[in-house]
Formats: structure tokens, C-alpha cells, sequence
């Protein structure tokens, strides 16, 4: 009787102990994945947006030759809903394809430059060079070089973005700890296997940061190279240069608020991929 009062006892206690860790990290997750309800969240940008249209509208009544009315915004962009949207995939596709360009160009720089110090030494400040120089200025040149179709939009769409990614991937490459390339080169590693294993996912951080910073410069890219160069007849900046002539400011800024979108939009997506390549990384958890 002694031992089945004893297993009696015993048996609840074991029941009743509580999980650890496991149940706590669980219980975060849905947690951090609605937060953006919470009013403390979202309240404060609806707020300043709401200040900022209010202001729009004070200086649309006394400037109105400067900002149009709200209202004739939103009337052109649900009015010509269509003529946005294929000019905004023009564009679009103009700054992924001249990002693509410029991005792979820069990270095959960055390798090379990473393997050849003394190649560095004579490319770093030709690329500084071409960073400072104004794009639009080149813009003619590039369309007598390369005619009036869509290449010297993705050229300048590249070149501005460029420069970030190429010292970001440098730098990202460059900044492997030496007491782990030693480790590698004990085993016997190679430059290839290095630069595949050690390397290159030191340096994607840095590339999501260059990301984050060249989407909303390759939108730019195309836009300049759209209202710069001739021949071009559609995009959201040729939009923008002949509402400009016609003085319709609801086109303009209809336009500019389409750009706009595409940016976040552009950014968002890049965040989204970034916290799920990067999951290991401490970027991912802020």
C-alpha cells in the first residue's frame, strides 16, 4: 500500500511540470506577427499622413498654380487608371533590368578586386570617378552610342546603381575574420571554396543593404534617363516631362505618387526576402 500511495503522489507531480524554453519562444511568434495592430503602431504614420494632407491642401488653396487639390490627383489616377499602370511597367522594368545589370557587374568587380589587391588599387578610383559624374550630363552620349531604344535607359539605370553595390560587396568580402581564412587555409581550402563558403555569405548582409539603397536609385535611374533622353516615348518620366510642358500638375504628381508606391513596394519586398534568407543573421531579428 505504501508504494501504491507513493506512485499516487508521484504521478501528479510529474504531470503537473510545467515545459520549458520551447513553449516560451512558441508563444512569441504569433505575437510579433500581429503586432502591427496594435494602434501604436500604425496610428502615428496615419496621423502624419493625415497632417501632411492637410497641409497639402492649405498650400493647393495658396499656391494653386503649384500643388494641385488632392481631389484632381486622385480623379487623374482613377480616370486614366491604365495610362499609370503601363507607363509604371515601363519604368519598372527599365530599373530591375538596369539594376540586374549594374548589381552583377558590381559584385563580379567587388570578387575580382577581393582576389587582386592591385587591381583594386586601379579600379577604386575610376569608380569613384564615375560615381560623381552627373548621369544626365552623359545621357546624349549614351543615346548616340546606343540609339533610342531601351539600352541607354538600363545603362543609366546600372551605372546609379553601381557604385553602393560595389563597396558594399567589397566590404562585405574584405571583412571576413582573418582567424577564420586562416582556419579554411589549414584545411587545405581554395580561393573558390573560400570565396563560396566564407566569403560570400559574409558579405550578403552588405548586399541587402546595398539593395535597400540601390531599388529606389534604380527607379530614379529610369525616370532621368526617360526625361534625358531623346526618343523616349514611354515611362512614368516622359509622363512627367510632357504633363510638364502641358502644365497639367495632376499628371505630374499622380505620376510621382505611382513612383512613390513603387519604391515601398520595391523595399518591402527586398525586407521580406532579407529576414528570410537572412534568418541566421542578427539583421533578420530587428
Amino acid at each position: 500500500m505504501e508504494m501504491t500511495v507513493t506512485d499516487e503522489r508521484t504521478t501528479p507531480a510529474a504531470e503537473t511540470e510545467q515545459p520549458t524554453g520551447p513553449s516560451r519562444f512558441s508563444l512569441r511568434h504569433p505575437r510579433s506577427r500581429i503586432a502591427w495592430i496594435r494602434p501604436s503602431v500604425w496610428a502615428p504614420l496615419l496621423v502624419m499622413l493625415a497632417f501632411l494632407a492637410a497641409l497639402w491642401q492649405w498650400g493647393a488653396e495658396k499656391l494653386p498654380y503649384l500643388l494641385p487639390p488632392l481631389s484632381a490627383i486622385g480623379s487623374s489616377l482613377t480616370t486614366q487608371l491604365g495610362y499609370y499602370v503601363d507607363n509604371a511597367l515601363v519604368t519598372l522594368g527599365e530599373a530591375v533590368a538596369g539594376l540586374a545589370m549594374g548589381f552583377v557587374a558590381a559584385f563580379a568587380l567587388a570578387v575580382l578586386t577581393t582576389e587582386l589587391p592591385l587591381l583594386r588599387r586601379a579600379v577604386m578610383p575610376i569608380a569613384v570617378v564615375l560615381n560623381v559624374t552627373p548621369l544626365v550630363a552623359i545621357a546624349p552620349a549614351l543615346v548616340v552610342a546606343f540609339g533610342f531604344g531601351p539600352l541607354p535607359k538600363l545603362v543609366i539605370a546600372g551605372l546609379i546603381c553601381f557604385f553602393p553595390v560595389l563597396i558594399n560587396a567589397a566590404t562585405g568580402l574584405r571583412s571576413v575574420p582573418q582567424q577564420v581564412v586562416q582556419v579554411y587555409r589549414t584545411m587545405d581550402a581554395g580561393r573558390f571554396e573560400l570565396l563560396w563558403h566564407v566569403r560570400i555569405p559574409n558579405a550578403l548582409p552588405y548586399l541587402f543593404a546595398a539593395l535597400r539603397i540601390v531599388l529606389p536609385l534604380s527607379i530614379v535611374g529610369a525616370v532621368v534617363a526617360e526625361m534625358s533622353a531623346s526618343g523616349s516615348t514611354r515611362g512614368l518620366g516622359t509622363a512627367i516631362s510632357t504633363a510638364s510642358s502641358m502644365n497639367q500638375l495632376p499628371v505630374v504628381y499622380a505620376s510621382i505618387l505611382v513612383l512613390a508606391v513603387m519604391g515601398v513596394l520595391l523595399l518591402l519586398a527586398v525586407t521580406l526576402v532579407e529576414r528570410r534568407v537572412l534568418h541566421w543573421h542578427d539583421s533578420a531579428h530587428d
